[in-house]
C-alpha cells in the first residue's frame, strides 16, 4: 500500500463529470441493513452551479410532474410520443404534455429530453420587457474594523480602494466602521459628512436600529424626506426597495466612488484611548447587527453581502469573545473542551440569531479576518456558513493571502468567483430513498415531507435548503438513508435504477433568476453481490465524506474520539471488502477501488481537521468551513497534499508524500491547499546562494529553479482563498511546513536507514507502513 502514496489529485481531468455530482457508492445497497454494513455513509457531493462548457440553457419554463412530486421533465422520463404522455421516473406518475409541446416526436425533442442533457438550466424571459423591473444590482456593505495599528489601516485602505475601482458601476455600496462605537456613513448626504453612531456595549434590537436611522415605518424623520437638502431629488425607481431611504446609505458605485475615497482618506484608527494592560474595545457584534438591520430595511430579499474586515477580537457587547484585560487569554481548544471559555456559548447564540435574521432577509456575511491573534471566527462560523459566506484567514491586511483573495471577489472574467445570490436547493428522489441532511454552506428551510429520514446529519428534517450566497465552487454533501427492507422488495419487480433530482434556483451575478436541474441515476446493487458494491466505490469521495462527517461529530458530540472512530471504521470496511485468509496478515489484499483509502485515512488522522492540538479554535473553524464547501478534488488535497519532484535528469514527476522523497539535489513542490511550499534540497540551496543561476553556462540550473515557481503561481491563481506561498531550504526553519505533511518513514529512531542527503522527522508518530501492518493484522483477526 505504501507504494501508492504518490499524488492522486490528477487522476482524471474532470472527475465530477458534467453534472458536478460524485457519490461514495455508485451502486447502492438495497436495504438499510446492507447500507449499515457498508460503513461509509451513502452520500453525494453536489456543486449546484459549477460552470460547464456543455451546459444547455433553455429559454422557457420547466415542465413539472403532478403534485406532490413536482419533479422536472428529464432524459430518464419514459415518453409516449404518439399519446403525448411522459412518465416521471421518480414517482411513475403519467403526465400529459401541454398544448405547446404538440409538435414533439422522436426527431423533434425538446432539449431537456436529450440523453446527454442530464443537467440543464432554465432562463425564461420576463413576460413583459416593458413593465418588468430591471434585475436588482448587487449590494456590498463594507464593515471595517478601525481598532488596528496605523500600518494595518494603510494596507486595508489600499485594498478597499482597489475593490471600489473594480466594482460594477450599478452595484450599491455602503460603509460602516467600528471600534468602541459603530459609525454608519450616510453617503447620500453630500453637503457634509453625516454619520450615525451606535453604542457598542449592548445588543440593539432591529426596531431601535431602524428608528435611529429614520427607516422605521412609524417614524420617518425630516432627514429621510426625499428632496431635503443634500439628497437626490427623487428615489431610484427601480422597483425593489420600499422607499428612497436606500439612497441615503447605499449608493451606486459610480455615484459614490469619490465620496468613498474621500472617507477612506480621512479614516483614522479608533481614537478612544486604550489603558496599559488592556485590549482595544471593539464591538464587532453590534456592528454586524447594525449592518444586518440596515440591509433588512433597505434591501430585503435582494442579493446583498456584508463584507466584514476584522482585525482583532470582539471585547465588548454581544459577540464578545474575551475581556479587555490582557491578562485574560483568548480561549483555546482546551478551554472549549473543559467548558472554561466564559463568553463562547453566549457569542455563538448571538451569531446563531444573526444567521437566522440574515437567512430570512436573503443576505450573506463574508468574513476577512486578518490578525496575528484570534478574532472570533469559531463563534462567527455559524453566521458565515449558514448564509453561504466566504471566509479568509490571514496574518495581516498586507499579506498576499488577504490582498489577493479580497481582490478576487470583485474581479470579472476568468478570475471571477461567479458570486450568486438567493439560492434554494430542492432534492427529489425515488421513493426507497430518504434524505438525512446536508453538510455545507446552507440552511434548512424545514420543508418536511415523506422523503425526510428519521436520523438527521447537519442541516436536516427538510427537502429544501436556502443558500443566500453561492459561487461556482460551492459544494454540498447530501446524506441519504435507504428505506426499503427485504420484504418490501418482494412485492412486485423492483426497479433496478434509482433517480435523484437536484433543483437549484438562484440569482446569477447579473441579477437574472435561473433554475438549474440536475437529474442523476445510479444502480441498486444485488444484496448478495459484494462485487457490485466494490465496483461502484469512489474512494476519494468516501475519504472526503468521512472527513466532513468526522468534523461534524467532533463539533456536535461531547468527548467524541475521532481517531478511534476513524480507525474502527477503516478496520470494519477492510474486513468487509478485503480479500484475506483468517489469521494471515500477509494474505490481505484490497481491490484497486479501495486501495488508496487506508492512506487517505492515515493522512486524515494526522490532518488539521482531526488533530486540533497545534491550531487555535479560529484556525480549526476556518479549515472545517473550507473542507465543507470545496469540491471533492480540492478537499482531497486538503486531506492528502500532493508532492511534485523537480530534478536535473527528468521532467517534474509526482513523488511519494514521504520523507524519503527529500534529496539534496532536488526541489520539491508541496500543494497542501492552504499553503504551497517550494522546498530546495541542501545542494540546490548552496548553488543558488552562490549565484550559479546567474551564469550563462548554468542555464539549466536557472530553469530548474524557475519551474516550481511557475507551477506554484499557476496553483495560486486558480484558487480561492489564495494559499500562502512558503519558499524554504532543507534544514531551514520554514522546512517544517513540508516536514509536518510527510509520512515519517525515517525518524530519529530509524536514522540508520536514511539515504545520504535525505532527512529525518523528529516525531513519535507511526509511519504509513507500520499503520498498514497494524491494519492488516487487526482485519484478519477472527
Amino acid at each position: 500500500m505504501a507504494e501508492e502514496l504518490a499524488g492522486t489529485g490528477a487522476a482524471a481531468s474532470d472527475p465530477d463529470g458534467p453534472d458536478g455530482v460524485r457519490m461514495t457508492w455508485n451502486n447502492w445497497p438495497r436495504t438499510k441493513v446492507e447500507a449499515s454494513k457498508c460503513i461509509v455513509p451513502v452520500a453525494a457531493s453536489i456543486s449546484p452551479i459549477r460552470p460547464s462548457p456543455t451546459l444547455l440553457v433553455l429559454p422557457y419554463h420547466p415542465l413539472r410532474c403532478k403534485p406532490p412530486c413536482f419533479a422536472v421533465l428529464n432524459p430518464f422520463a419514459v415518453v409516449d410520443f404518439a399519446a403525448k404522455i411522459w412518465i416521471c421516473p421518480l414517482c411513475f406518475t403519467r403526465n400529459h404534455f401541454p398544448p405547446h409541446y404538440a409538435g414533439i416526436s422522436e426527431n423533434n425533442m425538446p432539449g431537456e429530453l436529450y440523453p446527454q442533457c442530464t443537467t440543464v438550466e432554465y432562463a425564461p424571459p420576463p413576460l413583459d420587457h416593458l413593465s418588468s423591473p430591471p434585475p436588482p444590482p448587487p449590494v456590498f456593505l463594507f464593515v471595517i474594523d478601525t481598532c488596528i495599528i496605523e500600518e494595518e489601516l494603510v494596507f486595508l485602505k489600499s485594498a478597499m480602494r482597489r475593490a471600489i475601482g473594480l466594482l460594477p458601476d450599478n452595484a450599491l455600496v455602503g460603509l460602516l466602521t467600528f471600534g468602541r462605537m459603530v459609525q454608519l456613513y450616510e453617503l447620500g448626504f453630500t453637503e457634509v459628512s453625516k454619520i450615525y453612531v451606535f453604542k457598542g456595549t449592548k445588543e440593539i434590537p432591529k426596531e431601535q436600529i431602524l428608528d435611529q436611522l429614520g427607516l422605521s415605518t412609524t417614524n420617518v424623520r425630516h432627514g429621510a424626506v426625499i428632496g431635503a437638502p443634500g439628497y437626490p431629488k427623487s428615489p431610484q425607481s427601480n422597483g425593489f426597495h420600499p422607499s428612497g431611504s436606500v439612497n441615503r446609505f447605499l449608493l451606486p458605485a459610480a455615484d459614490c466612488e469619490y465620496a468613498l475615497n474621500t472617507l477612506l482618506d480621512e479614516m483614522q484608527t479608533d481614537q478612544w484611548p486604550v489603558e496599559a494592560g488592556s485590549r482595544s474595545l471593539r464591538c464587532t457584534g453590534v456592528a454586524l447587527s447594525v449592518a444586518a438591520g440596515l440591509l433588512g430595511a433597505c434591501m430585503p430579499g435582494t442579493g446583498a453581502r456584508i463584507i466584514a474586515l476584522v482585525g482583532g477580537p470582539c471585547t465588548q457587547g454581544p459577540g464578545m469573545i474575551v475581556s479587555k484585560d490582557l491578562s485574560d487569554p483568548v480561549r483555546c481548544h482546551k478551554d472549549l473542551d473543559k467548558d472554561a471559555a466564559p463568553h463562547f456559548h453566549k457569542a455563538v447564540k448571538f451569531y446563531d440569531n444573526l444567521a437566522k435574521q440574515l437567512v430570512n432577509q436573503g443576505h450573506v456575511l463574508d468574513l476577512f479576518a486578518s490578525a496575528l491573534d484570534q478574532v472570533g471566527v469559531a463563534e462567527m462560523k455559524v453566521a458565515v456558513e449558514r448564509t453561504g459566506g466566504l471566509v479568509v484567514l490571514a496574518e495581516s491586511f498586507g499579506h498576499p493571502v488577504f490582498k489577493d483573495s479580497f481582490k478576487q471577489i470583485f474581479e470579472d472574467g476568468e478570475q471571477s468567483l461567479g458570486l450568486s445570490f438567493n439560492g434554494t436547493l430542492e432534492i427529489n428522489c425515488s421513493k426507497d430513498i430518504k434524505i438525512q441532511g446536508i453538510i455545507g454552506p446552507c440552511t434548512s428551510l424545514e420543508k418536511k415531507g415523506a422523503l425526510c429520514a428519521d436520523t438527521v446529519v447537519g442541516q436536516g428534517n427538510t427537502t429544501s435548503w436556502k443558500m443566500c450566497g453561492l459561487d461556482r465552487s460551492t459544494c454540498l454533501t447530501v446524506f441519504f438513508d435507504i428505506s426499503t427492507t427485504e420484504r418490501s422488495n418482494q412485492s412486485g419487480i423492483p426497479n433496478p435504477q434509482l433517480y435523484i433530482q437536484f433543483l437549484t434556483n438562484y440569482q446569477g451575478p447579473e441579477g437574472q433568476m435561473r433554475l438549474r436541474v440536475t437529474t442523476v441515476t445510479r444502480k441498486w446493487a444485488d444484496s448478495s453481490n459484494t462485487e457490485e458494491l466494490v465496483q461502484g466505490f469512489d474512494q476519494e469521495t468516501a475519504a472526503v465524506v468521512l472527513a466532513r462527517f468526522t468534523s461534524l461529530k467532533m463539533e456536535m458530540e461531547e468527548g467524541f474520539d475521532a481517531t478511534r472512530w476513524l480507525d474502527r471504521s477503516l478496520i470494519r470496511l477492510c474486513s468487509r471488502f478485503g480479500d484475506y485468509r483468517k489469521e494471515d496478515p500477509a494474505s490481505f489484499t484490497l481491490n484497486p477501488n479501495f486501495s488508496i483509502l487506508p492512506q487517505f485515512m492515515f493522512n486524515l488522522r494526522r490532518s488539521q481537521f482531526v488533530q486540533v492540538f497545534n491550531n487555535s479554535p479560529d484556525e480549526t473553524a476556518y479549515f472545517r468551513m473550507m473542507l465543507n464547501r470545496e469540491s471533492i478534488t480540492n478537499s482531497v488535497v486538503m486531506i492528502q497534499p500532493s508532492l511534485l519532484l523537480y530534478s536535473f535528469n527528468s521532467p517534474p514527476v509526482p513523488a511519494l508524500l514521504d520523507v524519503a522523497s527529500i534529496s539534496a539535489d532536488r526541489i520539491l513542490l508541496l500543494d497542501a491547499y492552504f499553503s504551497v511550499v517550494i522546498f530546495h534540497g541542501m545542494t540546490i540551496a548552496q548553488w543558488r546562494n552562490m549565484g550559479y543561476q546567474n551564469q550563462p553556462e548554468h542555464q539549466a540550473f536557472a530553469e530548474l529553479l524557475q519551474a516550481p515557481q511557475d507551477d506554484a503561481q499557476t496553483i495560486i491563481r486558480e484558487r480561492f482563498p489564495v494559499p500562502r506561498l512558503v519558499v524554504c531550504d532543507q534544514h531551514g526553519s520554514q522546512a517544517r511546513f513540508l516536514l509536518a505533511k510527510l509520512n515519517p518513514s525515517a525518524t530519529y529512531n530509524s536514522s540508520h536507514e536514511v539515504a545520504v542527503g535525505s532527512d529525518i522527522i523528529f516525531t513519535d508518530d507511526v509511519s504509513l507502513q507500520i499503520f498498514c501492518e497494524h491494519l492488516q493484522r487487526l482485519v484478519v483477526q477472527s
